[in-house]
């Protein structure tokens, strides 16, 4: 979605929901999202896993050293040993090879997801190894800019979530996404506006 989509879609969610437009007026609207589709985007999910942006930037700096194509066969003919050198964990470069064999044989295709419904695609993306349904959703999100999704496992979006409805107990996953379900069809621009709500509304 780019700043304009965003913008109105918040508008619209601001005109039906008090808590939102209390929320927009004091930390304004979220920028875009933005990360391509595929391959490179798909195994930068796996390299930020459970590691600070910090490192995980460092990480795919080193694997794009390695991989001048980036692509999933550039990958798979890499030495034994050079995931693990690049500083990838054990467990992380089993998923990356993963991705690459499930792509270079044709069991995961996504240049073919713009023609899949949403849970057709978070069904395909979490077939593999180490990709769990955030992972899945935030690719829906920033990758191919679906316009409906609520990635409740985001436990910063849950935290933003609870302080704008001032409300004292943590939700859990199913909590959030009913307080949530009105906020259809333009749950993606509410989730932007979460995290952005999480970093620069006041305590």
């Amino acid at each position: 979605m780019n700043q304009q989509t965003i913008n109105r879609h918040l508008d619209r969610l601001a005109s039906l929901d008090p808590d939102l437009r209390r929320g927009l007026a004091q930390v304004g609207y979220p920028p875009p999202r933005i990360r391509p589709p595929g391959f490179e985007t798909l195994l930068s999910s796996i390299v930020s896993q459970q590691i600070s942006t910090a490192a995980a930037a460092a990480i795919m700096a080193r694997l794009r050293v390695l991989l001048p194509a980036m692509t999933p066969a550039a990958l798979l003919e890499l030495p034994a040993g050079a995931l693990r050198a690049a500083g990838l964990s054990n467990p992380k470069a089993g998923y990356a090879e993963g991705l690459a064999r499930a792509i270079a044989d044709g069991r995961l295709a996504p240049q073919d997801f713009d023609d899949l419904e949403d849970a057709a695609v978070v069904a395909a993306i979490t077939s593999l190894k180490g990709f769990g349904v955030w992972s899945a959703e935030i690719y829906l999100m920033f990758s191919l800019r679906r316009e409906d999704v609520f990635p409740a496992g985001d436990l910063a979006l849950r935290s933003a979530l609870q302080r704008l409805r001032g409300l004292d107990e943590k939700l859990t996953e199913k909590r959030a996404r009913d307080l949530v379900a009105d906020w259809s069809p333009y749950r993606s621009a509410g989730s932007l506006f979460l995290w952005h709500y999480y970093h620069g509304a006041p305590l």
